[in-house]
């Protein structure tokens, strides 16, 4: 005797930390398809707002759940924007890659001198390094990016000091009201 569909189907109960988790990544994929809607002036170069996502599920809940977002963040993300599995989803994935690995090395030095910007900041010179590499390596072999690497890094200085002061501003906020009666 076949068993029903009904008998066949299992179901799937939700954890909190699974709804905060695709909340949190929601949240991170809307900035993505926002910011992709922003005309940019040079290519390649993007302000990383869904990092502010990552930045404050990295203080709140833990790298394991930044990972998390992230990953989803970035396979959500192409997949919506019709870029799974190209080249820029190949070079959003290795970047958000090593600079999760970065925030996962940084996270765990002195707060006092590594803190929200200071992470947010390494953080983007991971990824635009990372991905600058794998142009080099994969896309354009042969074809130098140095000349433009100055440019690269200083618009990863620009953004990942604007994201990390967001966070710092979000955390802060969040904690005042967290600690009012």
């Amino acid at each position: 005797m076949t068993p029903s569909t009904t008998e066949k189907t299992k179901a799937l109960t939700a954890t909190p930390e699974d709804r905060r988790v695709a909340t949190l990544a929601a949240a991170a994929i809307g900035l993505t398809l926002a910011e992709a809607a922003i005309p940019l002036p040079i290519p390649g170069v993007k302000p990383g707002l869904a990092n502010i996502v990552t930045l404050l599920v990295l203080y709140r809940y833990g790298w394991p759940m930044a990972a998390w977002v992230a990953g989803l963040r970035i396979v959500a993300g192409a997949l919506a924007m019709g870029q799974f599995l190209t080249p820029a989803f190949v070079l959003s994935l290795t970047g958000g890659a090593m600079s999760l690995l970065a925030l996962a090395w940084a996270v765990r030095l002195p707060r006092r001198w590594f803190g929200p910007v200071g992470l947010s900041v390494l953080a983007a010179f991971a990824h635009i390094g990372t991905q600058l590499l794998v142009v080099d390596l994969w896309l354009m072999p042969g074809g130098s990016l140095m000349s433009l690497m100055p440019l690269f890094l200083t618009a990863a200085l620009i953004t990942g000091l604007g994201n990390g002061l967001a966070t710092a501003h979000l955390l802060k906020y969040n904690q005042d009201n967290s600690e009012s009666p």
